[in-house]
């Protein structure tokens, strides 16, 4: 199949605010998306939890490429159980996605993953990279539960043997359809900035995480993961403090990060600290950010 033919890409996920962003950037590469989801607009209507509902959705579909993005969040988590139903669904909903993908003749399998997969921990100076740094348990029983599902998500699409498989490993979101609710909070004076101690976080822009599955259709190497993270990291709180500035909301109040630990989810992410390379992925994918950090890329959205 040549690169610029058309392909039927089957999104699960869709309706969700990457799945609008992977709808764009498929389309504008001149593929034919087809979502899948319990809403009345997508184009396929089943649950990933319902093994034999879903496969009876699927049938009679002709497909190329599957992109797994779905996921049982509706709000930003901030305790540990927020995150269970989305486990279940990276385990479970995957295992009945990868069989849907057989039975619609599937090539090639995309999975949206994270790079909190590495580790909820940390990593000082070193630089992550898909090649050295191991997807693996982190010793932390509180966390294991959601590496798991990040784990088993990309094991099944990774090694499926008879579908070439790529998993893309996002940092953190902003961009349209995200920054929006931080900007509604700082004007609300809602959103502290938690104070970072030099901890810093990778981030992508959702349009660049769009751009990156469409590349993944036809690039990269089966059975590789990459990772999608603009080029400059930053705390979570500077994340914040410069959302604030660019959109001119009032300035939010600095507190320490032992506040949160009531939302005992957020607290575990605020206090990571990794820097994630992109390497790979400029060279295997073809991809780079848009901008070079969320700092410019929080800039240019605010000016739209």
């Amino acid at each position: 199949m040549g690169m610029n033919e058309t392909k039927n890409v089957l999104l699960a996920g869709a309706s969700g605010v990457l799945g609008r962003h992977v709808t764009e950037a498929l389309t504008r590469a001149g593929h034919t998306v087809i979502g899948l989801g319990r809403g009345a607009g997508a184009g396929v209507r089943a649950d990933l939890m319902d093994h034999d509902g879903l496969l009876r959705a699927v049938d009679g579909l002709a497909v190329d490429t599957v992109v797994h993005a779905a996921t049982a969040l509706r709000k930003a988590p901030a305790r540990h159980r927020d995150m269970f139903a989305t486990d279940v669904l990276r385990v479970t909903g995957t295992r009945n996605l990868m069989e849907a993908a057989r039975a619609v003749g599937a090539r090639r399998v995309i999975a949206e993953s994270m790079v909190f997969g590495y580790g909820y921990r940390d990593f000082g100076d070193h630089v992550i990279t898909e090649e050295t740094d191991l997807f693996g348990p982190t010793g932390d029983p509180a966390m294991e539960r959601h590496l798991e599902g990040m784990r088993v998500k990309e094991a099944l699409m990774l090694g499926a043997g008879d579908i070439e498989g790529i998993a893309l490993r996002f940092g953190l979101f902003y961009g349209a359809g995200a920054t929006e609710t931080l900007v509604e909070m700082l004007r609300g004076r809602r959103l502290p900035a938690v104070a970072d101690q030099g901890r810093v976080l990778p981030w992508v822009d959702l349009a660049d995480a769009g751009r990156a599955v469409a590349l993944a259709v036809e690039g990269g190497r089966p059975g590789h993961a990459y990772n999608i993270v603009d080029d400059t990291p930053m705390g979570f709180g500077a994340h914040v403090r410069t959302t604030a500035e660019a959109f001119a909301t009032p300035k939010p109040m600095s507190v320490p990060a032992w506040l949160m630990r009531p939302a005992s989810y957020a607290y575990r992410m605020v206090r990571t600290n990794m820097r994630v390379s992109n390497a790979k992925a400029k060279t295997g994918l073809g991809w780079t950010p848009t901008c070079q950090g969320c700092a410019e890329g929080l800039r240019v959205l605010a000016a739209r």
